[in-house]
């Protein structure tokens, strides 16, 4: 038999979310994964500002016709999903950041911790709005970028800044990033072939 607070089914479903999400956070950094630290450790500090996106780009960049374009694609993403986490997502819900020393994260995998509110991940929604767009126009990506914004996303966990719920917020706000850029890179190309 299931129980509700007066508060209401929603409330205590989320309360349950909040649980869970603070229960994976404390099992990953509960596991000693020496060999995986440094190697997540530098992951994620490059992948900050995007700039493995940026590195990317620049060199589909360099080639004409898809990989060009999927750059374009790429980078409009990112600029949709940055500003989504950042400007909107983390002043609205204003989560606070997971407290790393409570949950004895090890010292070795640690990052700088961001001032910014924790939902969403901003470095999560960056990396999976770029595979997604880059993925789309240039299928042979999608696979590779797509497992490295899995890694970026994890790493944010595993470094202890943030928890896997934020993670999970990132990703589905770096897809809807990347469909809205899409969308808009299509329409501009309809309206240039009808000139």
């Amino acid at each position: 038999m299931t129980t509700t607070t007066k508060n209401g089914p929603l409330r205590d479903v989320l309360g349950d979310l909040r649980a869970v999400d603070g229960a994976v956070y404390a099992a990953v950094a509960a596991t000693p994964t020496p060999a995986l630290d440094m190697r997540l450790r530098v992951l994620s500090r490059t992948a900050d500002h995007s700039k493995i996106s940026f590195m990317v780009a620049a060199g589909l960049a360099l080639v004409p016709g898809r990989p060009r374009r999927a750059a374009l694609a790429g980078l409009g993403a990112i600029g949709l999903a940055s500003a989504s986490a950042n400007l909107l997502g983390k002043r609205l819900v204003r989560r606070a950041r997971p407290d790393r020393e409570a949950a004895r994260v090890e010292v070795s995998r640690h990052v700088p911790m961001p001032d910014s509110a924790s939902f969403p991940s901003g470095h999560t929604a960056s990396a999976v709005a770029f595979a997604t767009a880059v993925g789309v126009v240039l299928p042979v990506a999608a696979a590779p970028l797509g497992i490295l914004a899995g890694a970026v996303g994890y790493s944010r966990v595993h470094t202890g800044v943030h928890y896997p719920g934020d993670v999970v917020a990132g990703a589905v706000l770096g897809v809807v990033s990347a469909t809205v850029a899409l969308t808009v890179e299509a329409s501009w190309t309809a309206a240039a072939k009808a000139k």
